[in-house]
């Protein structure tokens, strides 16, 4: 089955990379999530792509950071990165690109939302690159990733993107309520697709909530959450 069996014209995915595919098949199989080629009785899927073009979105990012930002350190430049790839960032450049409406999902995951969920969405953009590096090369994949994540990269530097929000957090709350963070996780999902929620707690009282693939990835977005709502406080009539 292909993306346009699927309801998408091919020429659709081509405007929203700005990148027209040479090999349709390779395009197809990045969109082509597990739980379609299971229902099919495919034997392959996107997983493969997706493992290539985290290496190659890796490769560009990091080539990216340490040529335009000769004055950060090597623990900066690791933040940096870790910032512009975590899947909520993919998610968000995926959500932007309109990825969602070309994935080949299976019955479930169709059912449950799977596409707006942020890890289908990842990896759906990461097997996206892996193919069209395989099909045009990796200078098309580097305008592309450049393109699509160098204003990310420039807003986190400026202070505009996502920061290292536990230890903004830690110090926060052990000024102001003298207690530190307690985050508690919960993971749901298969052992090869799991998904952690993680909560953090001031004082015995829930602050925020975040998901991710990783639990580091979680009790970030659960910590942003929270530093947002006691950096708030102040400005409450009754905190």
């Amino acid at each position: 089955m292909s993306p346009r069996a699927a309801g998408a014209d091919p020429r659709e995915i081509d405007r929203a990379l700005g990148v027209r595919f040479r090999n349709r098949a390779l395009c197809e199989l990045a969109l082509t999530h597990r739980s379609f080629a299971f229902e099919r009785g495919l034997e392959a899927n996107n997983e493969r792509l997706e493992f290539l073009g985290d290496a190659v979105l890796g490769l560009v990012v990091t080539d990216m950071a340490f040529r335009e930002f000769p004055e950060m350190s090597e623990g900066e430049l690791a933040k940096l990165r870790a910032a512009i790839v975590n899947m909520s960032a993919l998610a968000e450049v995926a959500r932007d690109l309109g990825l969602g409406r070309f994935v080949l999902l299976g019955k479930g995951e169709e059912m449950s939302g799977g596409r707006d969920k942020p890890s289908i969405l990842a990896d759906v953009l990461e097997a996206m690159l892996g193919a069209i590096y395989l099909d045009r090369g990796l200078e098309t994949a580097r305008r592309l990733i450049e393109r699509l994540f160098r204003p990310r990269m420039v807003a986190y530097v400026r202070g505009e993107g996502d920061r290292d929000y536990k230890t903004i957090l830690q110090e926060l709350a052990s000024a102001e309520l003298r207690t530190l963070p307690e985050y508690r996780i919960s993971e749901t999902g298969p052992d090869h697709e799991k998904e952690f929620t993680a909560t953090v707690y001031l004082g015995g009282k829930a602050y925020g909530t975040g998901t991710g693939r990783s639990k580091k990835e979680a009790e970030q977005q659960a910590a942003h959450q929270a530093y947002r709502a006691l950096s708030e406080r102040p400005a409450r009539a009754d905190g």
